[in-house]
């Protein structure tokens, strides 16, 4: 499935909901179903700066694509890496870098976010492009 695919479903799937706490109980529904980082890889390096919560996310490359695992300790913050890991999880490098954002204003995640989680959204986001910059740049 492509990234604009995933996107389109994702968008799907949120217009199912008549108001925000429904979609935030999704939100915390995905994040119990996000593949969790291994222990191993819950250090200082892996944290993405720039959240409230600590959130842990990891990249390796998988032949052409890059697989994302993360966790947080904020169930809230898990849901929404798990919706972007579903997004560009198993993607090319160059996919990921030339993705399309708008899903997500679509879905009316940020104006729904407190201004520090929607800072952390945007430092999610920067990471996950940083780790398909680096795989992109390795090529």
């Amino acid at each position: 499935m492509t990234i604009k695919e995933t996107q389109e479903e994702i968008i799907d799937e949120f217009s199912m909901f008549d108001d925000w706490m429904q979609r935030y109980e999704y939100i915390i529904e995905l994040g119990k179903n996000l593949p969790l980082i291994q222990e191993a890889y819950k250090t200082e390096d892996n944290i993405i700066k720039g959240c409230q919560s600590k959130v842990w996310l990891k990249g390796e490359q998988n032949d052409d694509k890059i697989v994302f695992t993360a966790d947080s300790d904020a169930i809230l913050t898990k849901g929404i890496i798990a919706i972007l890991i579903r997004v560009f999880s198993n993607q090319k490098a160059s996919d990921i870098l030339n993705a399309d954002m708008d899903f997500i204003d679509e879905i009316g995640l940020k104006e729904h976010l407190s201004p520090t989680r929607a800072n952390g959204l945007v430092s999610m986001i920067k990471n996950i492009k940083m780790y398909a910059l680096a795989f992109d740049a390795k090529k």
